[in-house]
């Protein structure tokens, strides 16, 4: 997947020089960056400068600690990651634009590019199937509980000090709610080496939405790992399969 941006760290600060701007990614990460940094402490980096209207555009922050989250979570670090997400849903949002890929729209654009693929053979033909079918008919509204969404739930986004979590990288956050979030999180690809049930009961989800979400993001990686996908050959053989087969699961499980 191409990068987005490049980072240079110097003296305690990081700045991000954006390589593509044309969703005002630059100007988004700023105005969450200051919205944070305004109602938390120490979860986000700090906001020390921008300039919006360079070519390319640029923000500048702290530095924070720790290393990124990855592999398998230990308790210390759900229950640090769980904090985390309960501090940023905190941050008043209703000023912010919603989250990049709001459910009822990423739903139909996943749809049309399952749509625009080939349909695979065996168990991901299967997969490719019913979740087209699903998406179809696919409809979430707005859900019950309005929250600040980092909405880039890659692990690597999510700093481990050995006692805390803090955040990184709110190019596409934005107004979601805890269920879209929480899906998004489980059903990446680098999440899966972690058992996550608990971790979900401890946020008491609406079970249908968080369902409806975890199917969303689920067809998603199914698309992005059909031969020619854009995660197709950053992956291990035997990924399209192990996804097929996570897709079929989500969706018997009603």
């Amino acid at each position: 997947m191409s990068p987005t941006h490049e980072v240079l760290a110097s003296g305690g600060l990081l700045t991000k020089r954006y390589l593509s701007w044309d969703r005002d990614e630059h100007r988004r990460e700023w105005a969450v960056l200051s919205q944070v940094h305004a109602h938390t402490r120490d979860l986000a980096p700090v906001p020390v400068s921008a300039d919006l209207d360079a070519d390319p555009p640029t923000v500048t922050m702290s530095l924070l600690p720790g290393r990124p989250l990855t592999g398998a979570l230990s308790p210390a670090e759900l229950d640090g990651l769980a904090a985390a997400l309960r501090t940023l849903w905190s941050v008043p949002c209703a000023d912010l634009p919603p989250r990049r890929d709001a459910p009822d729209e990423f739903a139909a654009a996943v749809a049309d590019r399952l749509a625009a693929a080939d349909r695979p053979a065996g168990p991901a033909g299967e997969a490719y199937d019913v979740a087209r079918a699903w998406l179809r008919d696919a409809k979430f509204g707005p859900g019950h509980t309005e929250v600040l969404g980092g909405a880039d739930p890659n692990l690597a986004n999510y700093l481990w000090d050995g006692e805390r979590v803090r955040i990184v990288d709110f190019e596409d956050a934005g107004r979601s709610d805890p269920e879209i979030e929480l899906a998004d999180l489980v059903e990446h690809l680098e999440a899966r080496a972690t058992d996550w049930s608990g971790f979900l009961a401890g946020f008491d989800p609406d079970p249908d939405r968080l369902l409806a979400g975890r199917r969303l993001f689920a067809a998603f990686w199914l698309h992005l790992l059909l031969p020619g996908g854009r995660a197709a050959a950053r992956n291990p053989p035997g990924t399209l399969e192990r996804q097929a087969a996570r897709v079929l699961t989500l969706f018997v499980s009603t």
